[in-house]
């Protein structure tokens, strides 16, 4: 394939974020938190059709219309709530599911894009098939658009990085809701190093990532 047909993929990233860590293989580097969290309480399992990680990518010399921005479904996940409190929580995302919804009304450029994003140049999803957020610490916040901060544990292509969210948690009617900021991960440091030529526009390393959880209590 010409490089030229990879350019719009190039952008786009790196996402997500949202993680590439195979539970099938060992982390290759890790710089983890401890975990802290436990699994005292009400388990409660991921809704896989109602969560995703949405992520967003762009080069560095082009304008914001040469942005990307998609989804990753999530392959399971569970979260523990005691006395009506968020205890612990680990969620594992399909990286074969990652695709670029900017592109959806172009079946080509689609096709493209997602194929390079998941080749070696960028997740390798074919060795590194999921990726995994893991929950080691949770503080409530008192101030500020978000109530709660999570400390965790983010996996992407086996590299293991410590990553903190700002979060909005609710409990209600059986039904946990977790919505992140959308936060900035460096996609160098989880080994994603793919660069076009200048000419072309320079991938930005930052990758914009947001996880939106929806778990039901576990009957």
């Amino acid at each position: 394939m010409k490089k030229r047909l990879f350019l719009l993929a190039i952008p786009t990233f790196l996402i997500t974020a949202v993680t590439i860590s195979c539970n099938k293989e060992k982390p290759l580097a890790s710089e983890s938190n401890e975990i802290t969290t436990t699994k005292d309480g009400h388990q409660f399992i991921l809704d896989t059709l109602n969560s995703r990680v949405e992520w967003k990518g762009y080069k560095i010399l082009k304008s914001e219309n040469t942005s990307h921005f998609g989804t990753i479904k999530f392959e399971s996940g569970d979260v523990t709530i005691k006395d009506e409190k968020l205890e612990s929580g680990k969620f594992v995302a399909d990286m074969n599911s990652l695709t670029s919804v900017d592109l959806k009304d172009d079946a080509d450029q689609l096709e493209k894009l997602n194929g390079h994003l998941k080749s070696g140049d960028f997740f390798e999803v074919e060795k590194f098939p999921t990726a995994s957020y893991e929950i080691t610490k949770i503080t409530p916040l008192a101030e500020g658009d978000y109530n709660t901060l999570l400390d965790g544990n983010l996996t992407i292509k086996g590299i293991t990085k410590p990553i903190a969210f700002k979060a909005n948690v609710s409990v209600k009617d059986g039904v946990v809701s977790i919505a992140t900021e959308p936060k900035d991960i460096q996609r160098e440091e989880f080994g994603i190093k793919f660069q076009a030529p200048v000419e072309n526009g320079v991938i930005k390393d930052e990758v914009t990532l947001q996880i939106n959880v929806k778990a039901l209590e576990k009957k």
